[in-house]
């Protein structure tokens, strides 16, 4: 696993002291990679909704608490085109804006279009079924109703209880075909490393039972302590060995960022990735001499 990155994503939103510019800046050293996603909006959001996206950025709109600009949209187009890369070559896309919290017709939460969605629906239209964790903080909403209906995406959240958007209940589980399908873990503030796995090893019994093509992460770090909106306690080892479980159950990940509001996330980005690279080594065999008995 890579990271994808643009500098473009840093003229977006630059000033905002919740989602904006600082939250990636560390990549700066990263090389530009182009992606043109534009023509993958439609595998999810409807075209009259794409348009008035467009609209907002052209004419710098406040939407969803983001101040829009040109570049907004341009960023937007990156996001997209990057994430379905990702899903592509197993890569983690390092984007702005998120995604996770943008339905079909609507954008809230710093969300304009939904990254990790659409990304999904393309490999779901290729005949796979994918397997998303979404692990930031904040409940992906968007995502959820996207996919609440569909046998083929098995949608796992764990974020924390009564925090915005306030949905991702335990008995919000999916309907008609997709019953079952949509499984949630709230946690209460203050929840860290013990309860971040008790719900993740969960998620990878059921997932595996699921027996997907592709598992796509919404990789969000609001759950580490140093985050300034919410109050999980998630420490740098946590995302290590997220990834490292995750590779060493399932072949085909990528990620996508959402949010994390803290200096720290490239730190988070990188020891995930670690975790997922070393995952993927086999495991050192120890010499046992009773192998060697006849």
């Amino acid at each position: 696993m890579k990271i994808l990155f643009n500098k473009k994503f840093l003229l977006h939103n630059v000033d905002s002291y919740a989602e904006g510019a600082y939250r990636i800046s560390d990549f700066s050293d990263q090389k530009d990679i182009e992606a043109e996603g534009e023509k993958y909006f439609s595998l999810v959001h409807d075209e009259k909704y794409i348009q008035a996206i467009k609209d907002a950025c052209k004419h710098g709109d406040i939407v969803a608490e983001i101040e829009l600009n040109p570049a907004s949209y341009e960023a937007a187009c990156t996001a997209v085109g990057l994430s379905i890369m990702a899903s592509e070559q197993n890569d983690f896309a390092v984007i702005r804006p998120p995604g996770h919290h943008a339905g079909r017709e609507r954008a809230a939460g710093f969300c304009l279009f939904n990254n990790i969605a659409i990304a999904t629906q393309k490999l779901v239209n290729e005949g796979k079924k994918v397997f998303i964790l979404d692990f930031d903080g904040h409940h992906g909403n968007g995502t959820q109703s996207i996919f609440y209906d569909s046998n083929k995406v098995l949608y796992c959240s764990m974020h924390q209880l009564y925090a915005y958007p306030f949905t991702g209940m335990p008995e919000e589980t999916g309907t008609g075909e997709g019953t079952g399908f949509t499984i949630n873990y709230p946690l209460v503030a203050g929840s860290g490393d013990k309860e971040f796995f008790a719900a993740m090893d969960d998620a990878i019994v059921k997932a595996r039972d699921f027996k997907p093509d592709v598992v796509g992460v919404s990789a969000g770090f609001d759950g580490y302590y140093k985050d300034n909106i919410l109050g999980l306690k998630y420490s740098l080892d946590t995302y290590f060995k997220c990834g490292l479980k995750l590779r060493r159950s399932f072949k085909n990940i990528f990620a996508v960022l959402e949010g994390g509001y803290h200096p720290d996330i490239r730190k988070c980005i990188d020891l995930f990735i670690e975790g997922v690279n070393k995952g993927a080594l086999p495991p050192k065999i120890k010499y046992d001499q009773n192998m060697s008995l006849g």
